[in-house]
C-alpha cells in the first residue's frame, strides 16, 4: 500500500497564476517517492492550464479523493465545477475567482479536518477577489482560523515564512504600517514567540534559537527613537526566558535577519509585514514558501501573489510551490510519527 501523504493542492484564484504554477509543479517531478499529490479546483481551468505549459500529464477528474489515480503522469483535480471558464479574465480581479478560489481553500481544509487528505499546499489568492466577493477574511491564514471553530483562537495562529537558511515569523501581518506600533504589544509578542517556538519543535527544531528583531532603528536607542522596545517588546522576551525558551533582543532589523542566514538563529520573530518578507524574499526570493503555525491541520502555502501581471502567459515560476508541496509532505510525515 502507498503509504505517502496525500496533499491538497489547492488551484488558487482562475484568474492568477495559480493554475499555471500547479500544472507545472505536478509535471515537474516525480512525486510518488515523497507525496500523492490532489488538486482541488476546477477541471475545466486545469485542463487549459495543462495545454498552455505543454505538458503530457492526463487529466482525471474526480468528484472524492477514493476516485484518484496517484500513477505517475496523471494529474487528479478534485472538481468544484465553480467558475465558468468564459467569465474568466486572466489578469483581472473578481468577484466569481475570489468565490471560487474560496471555495477550494475551504474544501481541501475539511478534508483535512476529516483526514481524507494529510496536509494543504494552497496557491495563490487575491485580496481583492475576496472583497469583491464578500469575503471577510484577508488572507488564507484568517480564513483556515476561522474555519478552525474552537479548535484554536486567533492568537494561537501565524505564519511563518521559510527559504534556504532564513524562516520569519510576524507579531502583526496585514494592517497598515500606521497602526503597527499599537499592537506591538506585551501579550502578542510573548504569544509569536511561544507559537514559533512549538512550530519549530514540531518542524523537527527542539530547543530552537530565536531572535526578536526590534521595531524602531536602532532598536530604540534607550527610548530616544521609541519606546516599544522597553515597554512591550523585552518585557515579552523575558517571560519567554523565563518559560525556558532560547530567545534573544529585541536585536535591531538591519543586522538580525543577517545573523540568522548566518546560522546564529534558527528564527526572527518580525514586527510587521515588510520587516520580514523583505529580507525573505530579498534571501531567496524562488524557494520561500509560508507555514501556518497552531492549526491542527499541515498547511503551507506560495510564498507570492496572483501575478496578475504574468497569468495565463506561461511565464509563471512554479519552484515556490514545489517547495511548499514538498514541505507539507514532510511535514506531515512528522505528524505520522510524532
Amino acid at each position: 500500500m502507498n503509504e505517502q501523504p496525500i496533499i491538497a493542492i489547492t488551484m488558487g484564484d482562475p484568474n492568477g497564476v495559480g493554475p499555471e504554477v500547479a500544472a507545472k509543479a505536478l509535471a515537474r517531478h516525480e512525486w510518488g517517492a515523497l507525496s500523492r499529490p490532489l488538486l482541488v479546483g476546477d477541471a475545466k481551468v486545469m485542463r487549459q492550464a495543462l495545454r498552455l505549459v505543454g505538458t503530457a500529464m492526463t487529466l482525471h477528474r474526480i468528484t472524492h479523493v477514493t476516485e484518484a489515480d496517484f500513477r505517475s503522469g496523471t494529474c487528479n483535480v478534485l472538481d468544484l465545477d465553480n467558475p465558468d471558464p468564459t467569465t474568466l479574465e486572466p489578469g483581472a480581479f473578481s468577484a466569481t475567482a475570489g468565490r471560487a478560489s474560496v471555495a477550494y481553500v475551504r474544501t481541501a481544509a475539511e478534508l483535512a479536518l476529516q483526514g481524507r487528505v494529510d496536509a494543504l499546499a494552497t496557491g495563490p489568492i487575491n485580496k481583492a477577489a475576496l472583497r469583491a466577493a464578500g469575503i471577510p477574511y484577508i488572507g488564507h491564514t484568517e480564513l483556515l482560523t476561522a474555519m478552525m471553530g474552537d479548535r484554536v483562537t486567533e492568537e494561537q495562529v501565524t505564519t511563518m515564512l521559510a527559504t534556504r537558511g532564513l524562516r520569519v515569523v510576524h507579531v502583526t501581518r496585514h494592517v497598515p504600517l500606521a497602526e503597527v506600533p499599537a499592537l506591538i504589544t506585551n501579550e502578542r509578542v510573548l504569544q509569536t514567540i511561544r507559537v514559533t517556538y512549538r512550530g519549530l519543535e514540531q518542524m523537527g527544531l527542539p530547543q530552537a534559537r530565536l531572535a526578536v528583531a526590534a521595531l524602531n532603528p536602532h532598536g530604540g536607542d534607550e527610548g530616544l527613537i521609541g519606546r516599544e522596545e522597553i515597554e512591550h517588546i523585552s518585557p515579552a522576551i523575558d517571560t519567554a526566558r523565563q518559560e525556558g525558551i532560547d530567545v534573544q533582543g529585541p536585536i535591531p532589523a538591519d543586522s538580525v535577519f543577517f545573523r540568522a542566514i548566518e546560522g546564529e538563529f534558527d528564527a526572527v520573530v518580525a514586527m510587521y509585514h515588510d520587516q520580514g518578507h523583505i529580507p525573505i524574499k530579498t534571501h531567496d526570493f524562488a524557494h520561500s514558501v509560508t507555514v501556518t503555525l497552531g492549526l491542527p491541520i499541515v498547511r503551507t502555502s506560495v510564498d507570492h501573489g496572483t501575478a496578475f501581471d504574468i497569468a495565463w502567459q506561461g511565464k509563471a515560476d512554479e519552484t515556490s510551490l514545489v517547495e511548499a508541496i514538498e514541505l507539507a509532505a514532510q511535514l506531515a510525515q512528522r505528524r505520522r510519527l510524532a
